[in-house]
């Protein structure tokens, strides 16, 4: 449905952040979506050659974060061309469940579907699943749209002159 350019086209992340290889469906309120974990990803980089099984399972943060840019990509979706210029924020997760770990050479399937679509916020729910069994579940996420001005661009600097102890200000 979504190749990885059009995947690559739809989300700001890149390497080694872009965690959507490919979208397998995309229906009116839902999205599957695939990640295929391979070995040679950087967050096994410093493990040795004699990695235990648990060294090797995927960092649970990732698989959330996988999940949630297939989540995103379904938000863009929906939300259409209203939300050009605005930047997508995540809030809240709840019902969050992991029921095994993912190795790599695992292909995980994330499913999201739109529990309920208020203005420019979204509620989404799902989970992810490796040879059918289930890995993650989500009962929900809340998404929103907000303008993609930098936060405080207008507030006038109230330390002008001050430069930090790294440069910057």
């Amino acid at each position: 449905m979504i190749t990885t350019e059009g995947v690559r086209a739809a989300l700001p992340h890149r390497y080694p952040m872009l965690l959507v290889d490919r979208v397998t469906e995309l229906g009116p309120d839902a999205i599957r979506a695939i990640k295929a974990v391979t070995v040679n990803e950087p967050w096994y980089a410093r493990l040795g050659p004699r990695a235990t099984r648990e060294d090797l399972a995927y960092p649970d943060f990732l698989l959330i974060e996988s999940w949630t840019q297939t989540a995103g990509l379904l938000a863009k979706r929906l939300a259409g061309d209203g939300v050009e210029g605005q930047v997508m924020l995540f809030g809240s997760m709840s019902d969050v469940g992991f029921h095994r770990r993912v190795l790599p050479g695992d292909t995980v399937e994330h499913h999201v579907r739109l529990e309920r679509a208020v203005n420019d916020t979204m509620i989404f729910e799902g989970g992810s699943r490796v040879d059918g069994e289930p890995v993650l579940t989500v009962g929900r996420v809340t998404v929103a749209f907000r303008p993609g001005e930098r936060p405080g661009a207008d507030t006038p600097d109230p330390h002008p002159g001050v430069v930090s102890r790294t440069g910057g200000r």
